[in-house]
């Protein structure tokens, strides 16, 4: 049987196809009673307009883009992407939009999919998770074609786009500040990629930290991971020669390999060596020994990244803006702080960080 057409609805109605046009898209130009009873046959029929069809006929298909810079095989076993994503798909179904999802992981990928996701006119704004150098081009090309675009991660030139971000500086100059003040004297980290905002800026807050108390910057405690759980094992094997007796590893993943690496290494925790994180995704309380970790609300950042999109989209709104959201640490047990309290020897409060909130958790 063929589908029906706008003409058919047309017919049946005794209307015009541009009248039956104006009903599907909404259009207030259109009397209650023809509305009605279009409305009555299209149900009827069970009628469902072609959905490139409307977007053509409204300039709108609701439909956002999220490109995402990594492989398949990185996306799909690094937590902290489906908790993001989540966040990103639950806004889209609350907000009545359709999410369309690019991996880049490559200069090809980026080349093959731009025509899709700029020329073919079907997405009416992207979201894109940045932060690295690589992500440089693909930000200026989508800014260059003047689509609503709403970055998450601070990009390395952030002047003319709208991005979401955490204060990696001073959360990772909390969660530092925290291991001095449990009275550890040889405090390392575990950074993430210098190519990347995120690496850079966590790493700026854990040397700040110690700055600020006097502690002079050892380089033999610092080295860098990938995010992983497997690059924080490498990572913690590095660094286990300095003899550290306290890390503070720039993601969940990464300090969960180094606590393995660590225990690997005959020693306990937080006895011989403590831990902080980063993230508080549900791997640091699942853990056997749970984790003391900075929490960013992941899922919360996605959901707020549509939102900022959809005001783009649907309100005009063009100005970049920088949108900052809080963090907290979460103490438990691997920081070695082993009161329920305020945190021993604690140091003013003018130098810890406003955004960031201390929270302390019972197993």
């Amino acid at each position: 049987m063929p589908s029906l057409t706008l003409e058919d609805i047309a017919r049946e109605t005794g209307v015009s196809r541009s009248t039956v046009s104006r009903v599907i898209n909404n259009s207030p130009n259109v009397s209650d009673g023809v509305r009605q009873k279009v409305q009555a046959a299209i149900q009827r029929n069970k009628y469902h307009p072609h959905a490139a069809a409307r977007a053509l006929a409204s300039q709108h298909t609701s439909t956002i883009g999220l490109i995402l810079p990594q492989t398949i095989s990185f996306f799909f076993t690094d937590p902290y992407y489906a908790h993001l994503t989540r966040g990103i798909a639950q806004a889209c179904n609350q907000h009545d939009y359709t999410l369309a999802f690019f991996l880049v992981a490559s200069t090809e990928d980026e080349e093959r999919i731009f025509p899709r996701v700029c020329g073919s006119g079907m997405l009416d704004g992207v979201v894109v998770q940045s932060g690295h150098h690589g992500d440089q081009g693909i930000i200026g090309r989508l800014v260059d074609a003047g689509l609503p675009l709403v970055v998450l991660g601070r990009p390395f030139r952030s002047d003319n786009v709208t991005y979401l971000d955490i204060d990696n500086i001073n959360a990772s100059y909390h969660a530092t500040s925290h291991l001095i003040r449990q009275g550890r004297k040889r405090i390392a980290t575990i950074a993430g990629p210098s190519t990347s905002t995120v690496g850079l800026d966590r790493l700026e807050g854990y040397r700040k930290a110690l700055t600020d108390r006097g502690i002079s910057i050892d380089n033999s405690l610092i080295t860098e991971g990938d995010f992983t759980e497997t690059g924080g094992y490498y990572a913690m094997q590095r660094l286990l020669p300095a003899k550290p007796d306290a890390v503070f590893a720039t993601s969940d993943a990464m300090a969960i390999g180094a606590i393995r690496a660590t225990r690997d290494a005959g020693l306990t925790i937080p006895q011989d060596v403590a831990f902080v994180g980063f993230d508080d995704l549900p791997m640091a309380s699942l853990t056997e020994i749970q984790l003391t970790t900075m929490r960013q609300p992941v899922v919360q950042f996605g959901a707020q990244g549509v939102e900022t999109l959809i005001d783009q989209i649907e309100n005009g709104t063009t100005s970049p803006r920088r949108i900052i959201m809080d963090t907290e640490l979460i103490i438990r047990e691997t920081c070695g702080a082993s009161h329920l309290g305020r945190p021993q020897n604690s140091l003013p409060t003018q130098n810890i960080a406003s955004s960031a909130q201390i929270v302390i958790q019972e197993k």
